[in-house]
């Protein structure tokens, strides 16, 4: 099961990406992305109802990490569709538009606070009771999909696991759509600007977060912070690390790099 569900998350995001080329950013994208989207949990769904899972901890392990990174797309996708297609002409009331929309995003933080602390921190003592089929707890804070959902591929809290995922990069498009629109860009103080790629920072700032070298820092505060010192503006992030992810040879070019060129420094500096 869990070698399946990585090919279809595998596959999913290769087949997303082609059509980011393909398509740009279009509302094209958007439909496509969702059809892809809902083949694939169509497919997952018919081989965990065919299938089933070998112990408790494979079961945890897909509702709370696998099956939310296909549906976080579809969320991702569907809430992109409606934005733009429910977005306005003129440039303030696109701002309002767009600073409501990320209103929205942060009242539904706020109203499932624990359980962005718990997933993100990534705790496991109520696992049993969040990501296991048939269980549920109404005192945690259920959603009302749930109810309303296949409980043979469902748990009480997979769902919210998935857009805790998608809401992160919902607000990242937002952001970034924010700052297109401003027709002046805030001045800034830093005179650094960042010569090499924006894969390359992006690579970077995936590396630094997946050490913690900032703590607990959400990676979209890393990724902003970045853009604000160094004069830049990454776009939609997430997609380029998909891109990274989807190399063949050397995933890891730029940090490779670094490393390299530090050692030839302290090599030459023994040198002297």
């Amino acid at each position: 099961m869990n070698d399946f569900c990585k090919n279809i998350i595998r596959d999913l995001d290769d087949e997303i990406n082609e059509l980011s080329i393909e398509f740009n950013g279009s509302l094209a994208l958007c439909e496509k992305a969702i059809g892809l989207t809902i083949d694939k949990i169509a497919k997952l769904k018919q081989v965990v109802l065919k299938r089933g899972f070998k112990d408790i901890d494979e079961e945890i392990h897909f509702f709370k990490h696998q099956k939310p990174a296909i549906v976080s797309k579809l969320i991702y996708y569907n809430a992109i569709y409606k934005i733009e297609t429910k977005k306005p002409n003129d440039t303030k009331a696109i701002r309002k538009y767009l600073n409501e929309e990320l209103r929205k995003l942060k009242r539904y933080f706020d109203n499932n606070l624990e359980f962005y602390k718990y997933y993100r921190t990534n705790n496991s003592f109520i696992d049993d009771k969040l990501f296991i089929r048939g269980k549920y707890d109404i005192k945690l804070s259920l959603d009302t999909i749930y109810f309303e959902t296949d409980p043979r591929f469902s748990t009480s809290h997979d769902y919210k696991a998935s857009k805790i995922i998608a809401n992160d990069l919902i607000q990242v498009y937002i952001e970034d759509q924010l700052t297109n629109n401003n027709q002046k860009k805030p001045s800034n103080s830093s005179s650094l600007n960042w010569a090499e790629s924006k894969t390359a920072l992006t690579e970077l700032i995936y590396a630094l977060h997946s050490q913690g070298a900032f703590g607990n820092a959400d990676i979209i505060a890393i990724a902003k912070t970045f853009e604000s010192t160094f004069n830049i503006s990454l776009g939609d992030f997430y997609h380029t690390f998909m891109e990274l992810k989807a190399r063949k040879i050397n995933r890891t070019k730029f940090i490779d790099n670094l490393r390299d060129a530090l050692i030839m420094k302290m090599d030459e500096q023994e040198e002297i």
